[in-house]
């Protein structure tokens, strides 16, 4: 099964509406278009372990872990390119201890559920893939290379990420990290991979397999206290085809069943993973479903730095065959080193002798497994201790070190599970209306938290204590099982928000690192934590978590998330951009909101910050606020000097007590995934344009997917209605001149396909219909929608700055109501376009020409036919991302299509 079949789609870029990623079951049931589909975010609670890991079955699944040092780790280019079926089955099935290496986080992609795109995309995907991590039982880490859209080799990929170098780097400091005994890379590296991110991670993962063993690659990582590392084996994918069932012989080296019924999941892995897939709903993979069949994945061995474990014919029956995975071969492992620390097979084999009894022990009654765990616990800890003591080298000392972490980890989930061990820490703090207002620690402010524990075995509580980022400080009130506490947050807290970003992200394909701790991780961890410490029968235990606080989500009931830092004020240009006409009058409207998340009254002073020789109305806002959550706006008219085309930016500031704010965030969260935060400054980008806009003309336009040319057309001071999907069936059409469908609009509305006829009925009356790309070729070619025959492809022209070839060039839409040149194909971001035609009926004219270079010329990607009195028009340029861009000739020219007659 192919988890990435769905990654050409992958790169798209930052929105300028920023809204809250709040999607209901029945818009998942019209994007996925399958009513059977059930909804993710009702299948468990993002704040809670999964089922599975839960309980005695949680306990089974950790005591499997337990039974080996098995470390795997897969490296792919996007999010939802995971072979989610392979490492369900060697984690869940087989214990494996595995990471997910994913080079970027998709940012580049089209957002199949929303209008969201570029960073803020790259927020809500990575909180997609930490999702089905979940059902994989994996960890996860990324890169600080972006997706920067669709590239058709690895050449422009390496050339856009700067060569092989930065994203090799982060890969090795992953592997000298992890440590793992296998690497497999997800793709071939080769031309069958398809997207050139594909075939660049593969090419990456073979590089690091033997970088990250060289102590003179990235001296720098070792400079800090790394390790260099070699990975034994070395496999590809992607050697038979995706979803392929059989293979040739001399095509693989491991066959791994993914279809196999799993007694502890109730259904086979990759069933299981397919749940956690679809998660990532911006892919449009919530309504994948896999059959209770058979199925398999393929690997190739492409490296190795063992002796052949391969049988006659060539094939292995694991990854890790010829690979000693149990705990005591760990000792085996070091070779002659073992000789210079005597204590430390016998320390392993007393370890493992107390997992074995916790098995046993487990069989009749869980709780008793607990005794052997925390000896076991205590053991494993004791032996990391004595390593210090052993003169080791630095390399073997981290390798052991890294494993037996592990196991001291796992032992002490373990030891929980056994016991019913439940600690929970919460925010006394008033429930939020919904995730915007939920509460957010304040630098220099205080709040308690409630620490509770309890036990289905009695224990001995030791201490409850909160794990303090520096600065913070907390006073103890009272003790026991539920204990609370004062906190005063550091008047310096670090915000919580992404450790990354991109100062031009239309353009940037790096990521700047903004927090070197947190380079390759997820997000930065939750700053405030706490551990409760308990004894049973004499051996030590802990329970550790993370502080909470609580939200209303609808429609009932309530939601948590990790307690999270944010500024006093969040201050937002709404939208985050804007064109205006240089034809339009001297002044255009800004409006700025501001959000406090102080929990007492508060005001302050808002102020725009308008280019040189403008001016902004009122001079100044006073903002007065009661309480946190609380969101308040002011409108400004900015009057401008646009007379002339350019760029620029208009800026906002609040000062209160005495401090500037600058920047504001928006909450990324949906009820099935976690919550985290996209930062951006307080300021609207402004494109100045020079363009002419018709007269007297009303447009109708309805939403697919979602984008936000509406918004931008209206800037430009054009009539656009938007009209719902399902009104279309009631909708008087000749009351508009012009209609357009948005982006995927046959993909993910089903009423404009069931109304398809109403539409072509209005064209042939005499109205002009735009309808943009969509991805689903097969149905919509099948669906016949066009007045004549014509058939969209996946053809795509991905350079951005590819020539543009005027093919009609006495065609009116090149000179009304703007004069279009080869010069307004400059500035654009991204692409050109996606999803071509390649075929069409002569009734049909093709406007324009652009290709990638080396390849032929695409002439269908702007299509003009006349049907009965009206004009029909497919366009697959890429206008949803360049009019929210503010790219002039995009702007003219689309103009110009929805005033075609």
């Amino acid at each position: 099964m192919n988890f990435g079949s769905h990654s050409e789609d992958k790169p798209v870029r930052r929105g300028l509406l920023f809204v809250r990623f709040v999607v209901t079951l029945a818009l998942i049931l019209l994007l996925c278009g399958a009513s059977e589909a059930p909804d993710p975010a009702k299948v468990d609670d993002p704040a809670q372990p999964l089922p599975q890991d839960s309980g005695t079955a949680g306990l089974q699944e950790m005591l499997l872990r337990l039974g080996t040092t098995a470390r795997l780790m897969q490296v792919v280019a996007h999010p939802d390119d995971e072979d989610g079926g392979m490492l369900t089955t060697e984690s869940r099935g087989k214990g494996v201890t595995i990471l997910l290496q994913t080079l970027n986080r998709g940012e580049g992609g089209q957002n199949k559920i929303g209008s969201n795109l570029f960073d803020v995309l790259g927020v809500l995907r990575t909180l997609e893939v930490t999702a089905a991590d979940r059902y994989y039982g994996i960890d996860q880490r990324f890169t600080r290379v972006a997706d920067f859209g669709f590239s058709k080799n690895p050449d422009e990929t390496f050339q856009k990420w700067q060569g092989h170098d930065i994203a090799l780097g982060d890969l090795v400091r992953v592997i000298r990290t992890f440590r793992p005994d296998v690497l497999v890379a997800r793709f071939s590296g080769t031309d069958r991979d398809g997207h050139g991110h594909h075939q660049a991670s593969s090419i990456l993962a073979r590089e690091a397999f033997r970088a990250a063993a060289d102590p003179e690659r990235f001296p720098d990582q070792i400079k800090e206290g790394l390790q260099p590392w070699q990975a034994k084996k070395f496999y590809i994918g992607n050697v038979c085809g995706f979803g392929a069932t059989t293979c040739a012989d001399e095509n693989y080296t491991l066959k791994l069943s993914t279809g196999e019924a799993s007694p502890a999941l109730g259904m086979t892995y990759i069933q299981f993973a397919m749940r956690g897939l679809r998660h990532q709903l911006s892919q449009g993979v919530g309504a994948f479903q896999v059959d209770s069949g058979p199925h398999y994945a393929f690997y190739k061995l492409a490296d190795s730095v063992l002796p052949p474990a391969a049988d006659k014919s060539a094939h292995e029956q694991d990854f890790f065959d010829g690979i000693d995975t149990s705990l005591p071969g760990l000792a085996m492992g070091i070779g002659r080193e073992a000789i210079r620390a005597p204590f430390l097979r016998p320390a392993l084999v007393d370890i493992q002798g107390d997992i074995t009894a916790a098995k046993a022990a487990a069989e009749h009654d869980p709780g008793s497994a607990a005794g052997p765990l925390l000896a076991g616990l205590e053991a494993t800890r004791r032996t990391i201790d004595l390593l210090k003591s052993y003169p080791l080298t630095d390399s073997t000392r981290a390798e052991l070190r890294t494993e037996l972490s592990t196991k001291a980890d796992q032992l002490e989930k373990a030891a929980n599970l056994a016991l019913g061990v439940a600690f929970q820490v919460n925010a006394d703090v008033p429930v939020g209306e919904n995730a915007d207002t939920a509460f957010m620690a304040v630098p220099g402010q205080s709040f308690d938290v409630t620490a509770h524990l309890t036990s289905q075995v009695k224990v001995e509580l030791n201490e409850v204590a909160l794990d303090l980022p520096p600065g913070w400080t907390a006073t103890k009130r009272g003790s026991g099982a539920a204990t609370t506490f004062r906190v005063t947050v550091a008047k310096d807290a670090t915000y919580t928000r992404p450790y990354w970003h991109r100062d031009d992200p239309e353009r940037d394909a790096l990521n700047t690192i903004d927090d070197p701790r947190y380079v390759t991780l997820p997000f930065p961890p939750p700053p405030l934590q706490a551990h409760a410490s308990y004894i049973l029968n004499g051996k030590p235990g802990v329970a550790r978590a993370v502080a909470m606080v609580r939200y209303k989500e609808s429609p009932a009931g309530e939601a948590e998330r990790a307690l999270a830092v944010a500024p006093a004020f969040s201050v937002m240009l709404e939208p985050g951009a804007q064109v205006i006409p240089t034809h339009g009058d001297a002044v255009c409207n800004v409006k700025v909101a501001v959000s406090s998340n102080l929990t007492g009254a508060a005001q302050g002073t808002l102020r725009i910050e308008a280019p040189a020789g403008w001016r902004a109305e009122p001079a100044s806002a006073v903002l007065k606020f009661h309480g946190s959550g609380e969101k308040q706006e002011a409108e400004f008219k900015v009057f401008h000097d646009g007379l002339t085309e350019s760029r620029t930016q208009i800026r906002a500031v609040f000062e209160a007590g005495g401090s500037k704010y600058r920047e504001g965030y928006s909450v990324v969260t949906r009820e099935d995934l976690n919550t985290f935060y996209y930062y951006q400054p307080a300021v609207q980008r402004v494109s100045v344009v020079d363009v002419k806009i018709p007269t007297g003309l009303k447009i109708g336009y309805i939403m697919g997917a979602g984008d936000d040319i509406p918004t931008v057309l209206q800037q430009i001071g054009l009539d656009v209605t938007m009209i719902a999907a399902e009104k279309l069936a009631s909708e008087d059409l000749s009351r508009y001149g012009t209609i357009v469908l948005g982006i995927r609009a046959y993909d993910t509305q089903k009423e404009i396909a069931d109304n398809n006829k109403k539409l072509l009925d209005y064209v042939f009356a005499g109205g002009t219909l735009i309808v943009q790309y969509n991805a689903s070729a097969a149905d919509f070619n099948k669906g016949n929608f066009t007045p004549y025959h014509a058939q969209i492809s996946r053809a795509r022209v991905t350079v951005e700055e590819a020539p543009v070839e005027i093919l009609a060039p006495e065609d009116g839409v090149f000179h009304t109501p703007n004069e279009i040149t080869s010069r307004d194909f400059d500035g654009w971001v991204q692409e050109r376009g996606l999803y071509f035609m390649d075929q069409w009926d002569s009734q049909f004219t093709p406007l324009l020409s652009s290709h990638d270079p080396g390849e032929p010329e695409q002439k269908g990607g702007l299509l003009r036919a006349q049907y009965g009195k009206g004009t029909y028009i497919y366009t697959g340029y890429a206008f949803f991302r360049q009019l929210p861009a503010g790219v002039p000739g995009a702007i003219r020219l689309y103009v110009n299509l929805l005033a075609a007659k």
